[in-house]
Formats: C-alpha cells, structure tokens, sequence
C-alpha cells in the first residue's frame, strides 16, 4: 500500500491510498465466505459454492464491493498512522479506480487537529476582585439564616407582604380547566415570586375564606406559555415571625454557643467563597489572556457539530425541562435569532479553542492522570449530575466515557501550570498566591464548563 498527503488548509487533509489487489485477498476471501452463507445454490451444500460459482450467479462485482467495504477502514487507519495524522470524525471517502485483479486506489479527505505553537505564557497578568467581608455582608448571611428559621402563626386579618398564605389554585384556558390545573393547600409566601405573576398582587388584601381571579402566563405544564384564567382562594393567612439573633438562636442555627462566633463563623465562610469565586475568576481570566496568545484554526465541519449540539442540548434539555421552547427563551433573554446564534457560535469556538489549546499543554508538559484524580474527579461530576458515585461510574463505562474524564483532568492540571505561572493580582494592587489545593478544584472546574465535551467526544474519532 501507498498513501500520499495532501493539506487542503490547516485543518484538513486529502489522503491518497493506491493498495495492490493482492493485499485485498483477506478481504476477498472474507466476501466469498459471507455470501457463502447468505446464499444457496441447487446442487452444492451451503456454506460450500465455489468462488467461480458465486461470479456467475451473483457477479464478480457483489464480491468486489464486499471485500472492498470490509478493506477499507483498515487500509485508511494504516494510511492515517503512518502519515501520524490527528484525526478529527469521519472521512469523506472517494474510490478514484477499482480495476479487478489490478489496484484499489481511493482518496479520503478528514478534519485533523490543528498544529499549535504554544508561546512563552508566563508573562500573562490579570487582575481579580479583592476579597473583602464587610459588616453588611455578615448581617445578610446572619438575616438568611434567620429566615431559615422563621416560623408562622395564623392571624385573623387580610393577607400583607411577607405573609405565608395557604391557597387553593384553579387555572382555565379558554374557559376549560386543565387537568394539571388544579391545586389544593399550596403555601405560598407573599413576595417571593416563586408562583405565577400577578398572584402577589391578587392575595395581597384578602382574608381566609377570601377569592379572587387573575390573568397570567403559566410558566409550566401542559398549558405553558398560554394565558390562564387564574381562581386563587386563600384558605388561611399566616405572619412569618423571626427569631431573635441572641445566643439561643446561635445554639439552634448551629454548633456554636454565642451569636458572636455565629457571626465570626459566617465571615469566615464568605471569605472562603469569596476566595474560591477568585480562583475562579482567575482560572477563567487567565485562560482568556493564553488563547489570545496563540493562533488556533478551527475545523468548519468541528464547528458545525458543536454549534448544532449546543443548540439541540438547550432546546431538547434545559429549555424542555422548564416547559420553554426556544423563542419564548429568547423573548425572556431579550435576544433576537440573530444574536443567539452568534453567541452560541463564540462560544464553541471558545471551547473547542480551548481544549486544542490545553491538550497541546498536556504533551508538552508531559503531564499524566493517576487514579486517585480520575476518582476525586469522577466524584464531584456525580455531585453535579445529581447521581450516586456509583451510578455515574456505571455510567461512564458504559458509555466508553471514561478518556473523556481523563482529558478533562489532564485539561485542568494544563491550566494549573499556566496559572502557576501568571501573575495573579486583586483590584487593590496585591499579588495573589492561590492556594494549591483551590487551584486543583477551580482549574478542573473551569477546564470542564469551557471546552466542549460534544467537541471532545468527535475528538477523539
């Protein structure tokens, strides 16, 4: 066998096989024995029609497309290993000339991954948010704590913002009542926008035994996105009633003995977050100074894919989830068609820059993942995803997942060394030391939500 390559642009090449017939007998042999079997001829056993037999009855031609259909997978990985071509999906394959008994010559033109020049990054500076505690931040932490442990008593007056209503729920749609439109003894408290719009305003003055009917947008449902009839009867009113912030409610709010080491306990806890979000913020600030260091070509076909993957996820999963479709999703974003699409298209090309970019880093960085990553890593994608470890391990097996986690780790410890050798500072002028154990959380994080698993998954192709 013989191949030649030919670049067609910097992310895709036009292969060039010529394969002696001879190193299609295998193949042949292997087409006369399938048909062998799938046939049967008047005066021979199955499985025992000689090969001329088969030529005249079904033609030399059945045979040929046989073999080289069986021949031709193996023949193009032969010919992409030995030009140690990165390929990127599927081939588009052409057979130039298939002359029996003579030659197979076909071409194949594919995507491959880009050739990238990682340049001097450790020049790289950005600056973050400083991390700042104030009084009133430890009061609203303290406040929602609070509230966690509110209790309501019953009062014999019209409902008022903040109350806690109990209500029964009718909604008609062109004067039907839906199916799912109904609920009995909802709790519901005034003010937090967690029902329909406009019940806020259609409870607020009414006494227990009190109705009213309303107009409004059901969000969910059978129904969702129509206009309803709403009939709202409140059955009860019921006043929130807050405990004191003294040391007894330090003691039922938490471990702590005095409303002062709740307090202390609560600032502590925000400059931890407010640390984490940092690291964050610097994991994504600098990975944006890095891929505008280097010139990264994205394959169209690559782009296409994960475009329409993003679009197909949104539309089929999260819109689907919450009853949207996607243009009351962008009436609510206020976005046009227009303006969706080009958001969704920098944003693949974001992540599909940034995992050609950090898989680059990971040879030459040499680095590696041990098993102990691969399960840390595994654990805190099964707490996102809402599964048990092991539930999301099984699944990841199963799906032949599993290179995908290990990139994604590889990914973050690529981004790790780039940070490490960043400058890091805060809007008050101070250089920033992250912590190694926050940049190992913060850089596999970000090196999950950037690049595109879908893009990863043709990667690997």
């Amino acid at each position: 066998m013989k191949s030649a390559v030919e670049t067609l642009n910097p992310t895709r090449v036009r292969l060039t096989v010529e394969v002696p017939f001879e190193e299609l007998k295998d193949s042949l042999d292997a087409a006369y024995k399938k048909i062998n079997q799938q046939v049967t001829v008047k005066g021979f056993r199955k499985g025992k029609i000689p090969a001329r037999v088969i030529d005249q009855r079904f033609g030399r031609g059945a045979v040929l497309e046989e073999a080289v259909n069986d021949a031709l997978p193996k023949f193009y990985t032969d010919a992409v290993n030995e030009a140690e071509l990165s390929v990127l999906g599927q081939p588009e394959v052409d057979i130039t000339e298939l002359k029996d008994g003579e030659t197979l010559n076909f071409t194949a033109e594919v995507d491959i991954r880009p050739s990238i020049e990682i340049p001097d990054f450790s020049g790289i500076e950005v600056e973050v948010d400083a991390v700042e505690v104030t009084d009133e931040d430890v009061d609203k932490a303290v406040e929602e704590l609070r509230e966690r442990f509110a209790s309501t008593a019953p009062v014999e007056r019209a409902a008022e913002d903040g109350d806690v209503v109990t209500i029964d729920l009718q909604a008609k749609v062109d004067g039907e009542v839906l199916e799912d439109g109904v609920a009995d003894g909802v709790s519901y408290t005034i003010g937090s926008g967690e029902l329909l719009e406009g019940i806020d305003d259609a409870v607020k003055g009414l006494e227990a035994g009190g109705e009213t009917t309303f107009t409004s947008e059901l969000k969910g449902g059978s129904a969702a996105g129509k206009e309803a009839e709403v009939t709202v009867k409140v059955t009860q009113v019921a006043k929130r009633e807050l405990p004191e912030l003294d040391d007894e409610f330090a003691q039922l709010a938490s471990e702590f003995d005095t409303i002062e080491e709740l307090r202390a306990d609560s600032r502590k806890r925000l400059e931890n977050m407010k640390q984490y979000d940092q690291a964050t913020q610097a994991q994504e600030r600098v990975l944006e100074k890095l891929l505008d260091l280097v010139e990264v070509p994205v394959p169209e076909k690559l782009l296409e894919d994960e475009i329409n993957t993003r679009k197909h996820n949104l539309e089929h999963h999260q819109l689907g989830q919450m009853g949207l479709d996607l243009a009351k999703y962008l009436e609510i974003q206020g976005k046009s068609e227009e303006e969706f699409d080009a958001e969704t298209k920098e944003a693949a090309v974001k992540g599909i820059k940034t995992q050609f970019v950090l898989d680059e880093l990971v040879k030459l960085e040499k680095l590696n993942v041990n098993q102990e990553e691969l399960t840390e890593h595994l654990m805190r994608r099964a707490a996102s995803s809402g599964m048990s470890p092991d539930q999301f391990a099984q699944a990841v097996v199963e799906g032949g997942q599993v290179p995908l986690l290990v990139g994604e780790v590889a990914r973050g410890k690529a981004l790790a060394v780039v940070v490490e050798k960043a400058t890091v500072k805060d809007t008050n002028g101070e250089v920033i030391d992250l912590d190694d154990e926050e940049d190992e959380d913060t850089t596999e994080a970000s090196a999950e939500e950037t690049p595109a698993e879908s893009a990863e998954e043709k990667t690997e192709g």
